[in-house]
Parts: C-alpha cells; sequence; structure tokens
C-alpha cells in the first residue's frame, strides 16, 4: 500500500470521493422523502393543540405557587413539639418537593413566568434558612412558623407569591384571547 503510484492514488482517492460523494446523496434523498413524507402543520393548527396543555401548565404553576407560599407550607407542614432545625428541613423540603413535582410544566410556560416560579422557590428557601439562622438554637419549630408568619404581616413586600400568581393569571389571560 505505501508503494503507490501517484496515478493509483489519485483513482483511490477519486473512487472514495466518488462513494462518499453518493452516499451523501443517497442520504440528502431519504431525508428530502421523510420530510416531503411528514404532513406540515399549519401555523393556525399547531396553537389549538399546544393551547390546553400550555393553559393547564399556567393553571399547575398558578397553584404551585400557592402550595410554596410560606403560610401554606407552614399550615401543611406544622408539627407541635418539634426542634427549630426538624422544622426547617421539613420548610425546605415540602418547598423543593412542590417544585420538582411540577418541573415539566416549564416547557408550556414563558421563560419568564418559570424563572418567576424559581426564584419564588428560591426565595422562600432562602428566607426559612436566614430566619431559622437568627434564631437561637434552643428555639423551636413553633418559634421558626411564628417569626416567619410575623416577618410576611409585618412586610407583605417579602412574599412575592402574589406578585408570581398575577404574572403567570395575566399570560394564561393573554393566551385565552
Amino acid at each position: 500500500m505505501g508503494n503507490l503510484t501517484p496515478a493509483q492514488l489519485i483513482i483511490q482517492l477519486s473512487i472514495a470521493l466518488i462513494l462518499g460523494g453518493a452516499l451523501a446523496y443517497l442520504l440528502w434523498k431519504q431525508r428530502q422523502q421523510a420530510k416531503s413524507n411528514t404532513p406540515k402543520k399549519t401555523e393556525a393548527e399547531e396553537p389549538v393543540k399546544t393551547l390546553p396543555l400550555q393553559l393547564q401548565a399556567y393553571e399547575r404553576l398558578i397553584l404551585l405557587v400557592d402550595r410554596i407560599a410560606l403560610p401554606s407550607v407552614i399550615s401543611r407542614s406544622n408539627q407541635p413539639g418539634i426542634e427549630l432545625r426538624d422544622m426547617q428541613f421539613l420548610l425546605v423540603n415540602a418547598i423543593k418537593q412542590e417544585y420538582e413535582h411540577n418541573v415539566t410544566q416549564q416547557i408550556y410556560v414563558s421563560n419568564e413566568a418559570w424563572e418567576a416560579v424559581r426564584n419564588l422557590k428560591e426565595q422562600n428557601i432562602h428566607v426559612i434558612n436566614q430566619v431559622a439562622s437568627f434564631l437561637p438554637p434552643e428555639a423551636s419549630g413553633t418559634d421558626l412558623n411564628k417569626h416567619l408568619l410575623e416577618m410576611i404581616v409585618n412586610n407583605p413586600k417579602v412574599s412575592l407569591h402574589n406578585v408570581v400568581s398575577e404574572v403567570l393569571s395575566y399570560e394564561a389571560k393573554k393566551l385565552m384571547k
């Protein structure tokens, strides 16, 4: 093979190029045929099929936002007599589980809507951890819940869940027009 003359080398390269080109052409032709056999969707058809899924996703995300709102999480997770760190873990874990259960809904909503939901989750976890870090180690889970609820009552802007719900509702209503 190392003793090929320039003419033999050119012939072999030509054969390889011809075979490669033929294979590329056949592959291209197959793809074109597959495309032409696939029924094309009109722009009018596409929204009709995805609209119910999108609206359902917004509905589920509004429910998620309500379920991860601090007052809701606290009322569902409240266990009298539990220690501070255990309550902190329960609250954070409840938020994470709700979020993970609905993570697939992001494919049906705008990036902005999904970011708002994600930011709410992160903000609520951060608030729980911050309030827990300021309490003395001997504080109870009830103390944590009480401080969280007092903070929300005294400063409603701390909780973004109403804003996020309004954003999701607005986007869903835009889809229905």
